[in-house]
């Protein structure tokens, strides 16, 4: 998919104009042929990817409005310098995160979030890095997501198993464990790491 993904990027490109032509059309005959290009987007990626395109119409195609890339938040928290991961309920470990509420800032948003996935309470203090996903994740997706690192510490608070994780500890960068790579993978981790040991770390941004 990442060797020969123009297909994809002409499908997103075909969508974005299907949905903004039906946010800001107001004739219904070019209604239906922005309606018709939307159609075309997702059976694309039907076919390119065997996904049944009622699936690829509910993820790719049920928005309204110009569309903006979503946004991702993750936690670098760290202890005797080694990493917080938690355990999803597939096996996979990633750091603790998820996709901001539209009634939250990115701030509070991850202060939830490690909070529900880790037990935690945290502060956050300072932005490690600002990220197009498809630049460093697998799979591409058929929509943008804008991934924001933020470095924070506990305050409070204990791990409790959920319905979103299992397990949660710390890792050095030589242990890590099996990644949930389509949400940070190894490359994401050093990078955090890296801001970590470096006071005089500047927000990295693609």
């Amino acid at each position: 998919m990442m060797k020969n993904k123009k297909w994809l990027e002409w499908a997103v490109e075909l969508q974005a104009i299907a949905q903004a032509g039906l946010f800001y059309a107001k004739d219904c005959f070019d209604q239906e042929r922005y309606e018709r290009i939307r159609e075309i987007s997702a059976d694309i990626i039907s076919n390119q990817s065997e996904m049944p395109v009622e699936k690829v119409k509910d993820l790719f195609c049920g928005e309204i409005g110009y569309q903006t890339p979503k946004i991702d938040s993750r936690a670098a928290i760290f202890k005797d310098n080694r990493i917080l991961l938690v355990k999803e309920t597939n096996g996979k470990w990633s750091l603790p995160g998820g996709w901001v509420d539209v009634n939250r800032s990115v701030k509070e948003n991850i202060i939830k979030e490690v909070k529900e996935e880790a037990g935690l309470e945290v502060k956050v203090l300072r932005v490690i890095a600002v990220q197009d996903r498809e630049k460093h994740n697998l799979p591409v997706y058929a929509y943008k997501i804008c991934k924001i690192f933020m470095e924070c510490t506990v305050i409070g608070g204990s791990f409790q198993i959920n319905h979103e994780t299992t397990d949660s500890r710390y890792f050095s960068l030589e242990e890590l464990p099996p990644l949930a790579e389509e949400k940070c993978n190894a490359e994401q981790i050093r990078m955090c790491f890296q801001a970590y040991f470096d006071q005089q770390w500047k927000t990295l941004l693609d």
